[in-house]
């Protein structure tokens, strides 16, 4: 469901005219509110510390930090927090990686302005947005692959949901288990949404029949 409020973005990318020309095509967007912008990742994370946007409008190629490291970190701290990648590159790898890293989309910065707020709006209401030009490229790279392969499912996951499956199957709760890794229980319960996505299972139950088939652990 649609939430009733602007949608907070905020702008990251190492070129001020970039950000600048985003500002431009997107500031009379009523729906949408340009929260902040930073031209590194040490910058957004301090923003961090003081508010957090609904979408994240993020560059692949920064001065200190690599965006697919950004959006790790991310899914780490903030998994509620919608990543869009916003880049020149459209190299299978760097695809592939920041969607592995939490990327919900992925855009060549030759878009078009309503594809943007298309993706903007998408990846807010909790979905995924891949142009036809990306799709090819998960498509031919990874999905056939991991279609019907657990093991393939698997990568899938980020390190911290996998951390966060192996303390669900082994019957933490979610108080337990954000004690464990020090973060909100809000976030160990999107991380949970995210890999019964990823995984196509559809409860606890089914996650833990999946752990014990392809032996992620013993009983």
């Amino acid at each position: 469901m649609k939430k009733e409020k602007q949608i907070k973005l905020f702008l990251v990318d190492d070129h001020d005219i970039v950000r600048d020309g985003l500002k431009s095509l997107l500031g009379g967007e009523n729906e949408i509110l340009i929260l902040g912008e930073a031209s590194s990742g040490g910058e957004f994370f301090k923003f961090l510390t003081k508010e957090i946007p609904d979408v994240v409008l993020l560059d692949i190629s920064l001065p200190d930090m690599s965006g697919i490291e950004i959006a790790k970190k991310i899914n780490e701290t903030n998994p509620e927090l919608g990543i869009l990648i916003l880049s020149m590159f459209t190299d299978e790898d760097f695809v592939i990686n920041a969607i592995k890293a939490g990327a919900r989309g992925y855009l060549p910065k030759n878009s078009k302005k309503d594809e943007l707020i298309k993706a903007i709006k998408t990846v807010y209401e909790g979905g995924e947005y891949y142009p036809a030009e990306i799709s090819r490229i998960i498509a031919r790279s990874y999905i056939n692959r991991v279609k019907n392969d657990s093991a393939g499912l698997m990568e899938l996951l980020t390190e911290r949901e996998k951390e966060v499956m192996l303390f669900v199957v082994e019957g933490l709760t979610n108080s337990e288990i954000a004690d464990k890794l020090i973060i909100s229980v809000r976030t160990v319960e999107t991380h949970k949404t995210r890999i019964l996505q990823k995984l196509q299972l559809k409860s606890t139950v089914e996650l833990v029949k999946f752990a014990i088939k392809n032996k992620i652990i013993e009983v």
